[in-house]
């Protein structure tokens, strides 16, 4: 009792409730980190598209092409059969082909928005088309490969990676414009003579093989199993990478954001583990499943080729 309530204990005060921090609902354990942003949502979810779409134009395409194995057999009877692993080709194939638009119209938007020009999008410092730079860059890593030199000052992009995305478009090109000519034969041979169709059938087969042996061996390793990225590298999947990798893998890069003053207004928190668990999943079924139908092209050409 308090001569101020008049005799009368006072009412308890209520506690006010705290609140969980967001960051450790989301799963978090400390405040996350932030991260350089690399890669817009639309690169994102167009090279995700581009997985599941190769992925299942490879699995069709390799069982069909090495129909007489027994690997082949089992594969398509996953599809369907022959004629769906077929009809789920081509799907793959229209997807791929939207995705491909879809970028090029974004390099369009890009050119309007951010360089004005053609000439400054493709001989920019940021260009995906190799320069003297790239050059030299492949001088040098080769040298750093055997301890002759130091390693290259990479910038945003280096050749191996301009590499991967021209082959793109001739992938598109080529395997693109022969598929078309599979898929409809009437249509082309208006204008076209017939024997070109038997032309695009070994065209569109050994290019495809060509491509699906290089991107689930070299644009792998690449990408994920050389040492500074080993086990996965999933910066095209979250668009985001450390600064302090950003700082050893693209110094030049780095370097030119720090003397812009824009490397600040380029960070963004770091997803939340589970996310990244959930990438990770995805990123090894991807390697996974590229790694096996390597192993069997090379069993269905050694052992048991027709």
């Amino acid at each position: 009792m308090t001569p101020e309530t008049g005799g009368q204990t006072p009412p308890p005060v209520a506690k006010t409730a705290r609140r969980t921090p967001r960051f450790v609902e989301a799963g978090w354990h400390e405040p996350p980190r932030l991260q350089y942003v690399r890669f817009s949502r639309l690169n994102r979810v167009l090279h995700v598209v581009m997985i599941v779409s190769f992925l299942s134009l490879a699995l069709t395409g390799m069982s069909l092409k090495f129909s007489y194995t027994q690997w082949a057999v089992v594969l398509s009877h996953m599809f369907g059969g022959f004629e769906s692993a077929g009809y789920v080709h081509r799907f793959a194939a229209t997807v791929m082909i939207i995705m491909f638009i879809i970028h090029i119209v974004d390099l369009f938007r890009r050119k309007n928005r951010e360089f004005g020009t053609w000439k400054a999008m493709l001989t920019g410092p940021h260009s995906m088309v190799f320069n003297a730079k790239d050059l030299a860059d492949f001088i040098g890593n080769m040298k750093w490969f055997v301890g002759k030199g130091p390693r290259p000052q990479y910038g945003r992009w280096t050749y191996w990676e301009k590499f991967d995305y021209i082959a793109v478009f001739w992938g598109m090109t080529v395997i693109g414009s022969t598929g078309l000519m599979l898929w409809f034969p009437e249509i082309f041979t208006l204008v076209l003579p017939g024997w070109l169709i038997n032309v695009a059938t070994i065209i569109h087969s050994d290019e495809a093989l060509l491509a699906t042996g290089f991107i689930f061996t070299v644009h792998f390793f690449n990408t994920h199993l050389r040492p500074e990225k080993f086990p996965m590298d999933t910066v095209v999947f979250t668009g985001r990478m450390d600064v302090e990798e950003l700082m050893d893998d693209k110094p030049a890069e780095y370097n030119e954001l720090v003397r812009n003053g824009t490397l600040q207004e380029n960070l963004a928190p770091a997803y939340p583990p589970i996310v990244e668990r959930v990438i990770r999943a995805f990123g090894w079924t991807a390697v996974t499943i590229g790694i096996c139908v390597v192993v069997m092209i090379i069993y269905a050409m050694v052992f048991a080729y027709r």
